[in-house]
């Protein structure tokens, strides 16, 4: 009675997993009768989807049993449990019973607890975009996965065009295949460069126009930002990322600290090589100018979730920013 619980906001990555987890369980004569999937905010659909696993497989192959996009770990009742409870250590060898959420589990819940005892609990998370060691290590898994070589360079450049979108990691690395079959080679930035079209608009590059104080460019980042539909405050989160991992490192170079490993763990740098960079990109900052900014992007976050016009507060904000640097 395999039972699974997905959770996470990578909805590309885990159709996925739930499409390699129907293909093992469902015999492709029989999908009609033993594939189900059963919305999760239809009324009663907890109990629909247990009555459907419980229902032995008709046919040949296995039963599937999705119930998608439920809040079951969220908001549970006493008599949910109850059936989960009865329910769940019933179920046929031959059925296969899959929750999908967005959400996180609340922990705390104890259908969530029932769950971590009987389901196999796997996340699906959206890589943070300023982790840019985890994104390249994404890029070169998947690269494998798919029998694309690139040279790490090439990675890097590809982690830098796709970001943390999966969808289009996994198409821009099905368009390099196609490329690379003809090359004995390692594909490099050079090829990359001219077959991936890279977003520059990413608030990466917003956040070092504002390290910068390039007003005129940090403005056209905003615009075009927004416009390209990237969340307000997903920006913001960014933003406030990078702002205090180089207050982190002003602060421990301002003490003499040469120790890079140490510098690294406390800012929470992946790779302590990339200090090298990041020394370049903070001279000329002052420790107290970062301490200036970090309260600016707190108001910008405040005022964002208050319901500000994100146009004109991201805007505004960030000429406060550029005049604080220069």
């Amino acid at each position: 009675m395999p039972i699974y619980l997905f959770w996470g906001e990578d909805e590309f990555a885990m159709s996925q997993e739930i499409e390699k987890l129907r293909s093992q369980t469902v015999d492709s004569t029989w999908a009609q009768f033993n594939d189900q999937k059963i919305p999760g905010d239809r009324e009663d659909a907890v109990t629909e989807a247990l009555n459907q696993a419980l229902t032995p497989a008709f046919g040949m192959g296995n039963r599937f049993v999705w119930l998608a996009d439920t809040t079951v770990c969220q908001q549970s009742t006493a008599d949910l449990l109850t059936e989960l409870q009865r329910s769940l250590p019933q179920l046929p060898p031959n059925t296969t019973l899959l929750l999908t959420s967005k959400k996180k589990p609340d922990g705390r819940s104890k259908i969530t607890k029932l769950l971590q005892k009987h389901a196999l609990i796997k996340e699906f998370g959206l890589i943070p975009p300023w982790k840019t060691e985890e994104l390249q290590q994404k890029v070169r898994e998947a690269a494998r996965n798919l029998g694309v070589k690139l040279t790490p360079q090439g990675a890097e450049i590809l982690a830098e065009a796709v970001g943390n979108n999966t969808r289009r990691l996994w198409n821009e690395l099905e368009k390099l295949k196609l490329y690379g079959d003809n090359s004995p080679k390692p594909l490099d930035e050079t090829v990359i460069s001219r077959l991936v079209v890279t977003n520059t608009q990413n608030s990466l590059q917003l956040a070092a126009a504002l390290r910068q104080g390039q007003t005129a460019a940090a403005l056209s980042l905003v615009v075009e930002l927004l416009n390209n539909n990237e969340p307000a405050l997903k920006i913001v989160a960014t933003l406030v990322s990078q702002f205090r991992m180089w207050l982190i490192v002003r602060v421990w170079l301002d003490k003499g600290e040469q120790d890079n490993k140490k510098i690294a763990s406390a800012a929470d740098i992946g790779n302590p090589k990339r200090l090298y960079f990041i020394r370049k990109e903070i001279q000329g900052l002052s420790t107290a100018k970062l301490c200036q900014i970090l309260p600016i992007l707190l108001e910008l976050e405040v005022a964002l979730k208050k319901g500000s016009d994100s146009y004109e507060t991201l805007q505004a904000k960030a000429i406060e920013i550029c005049q604080v640097v220069r």
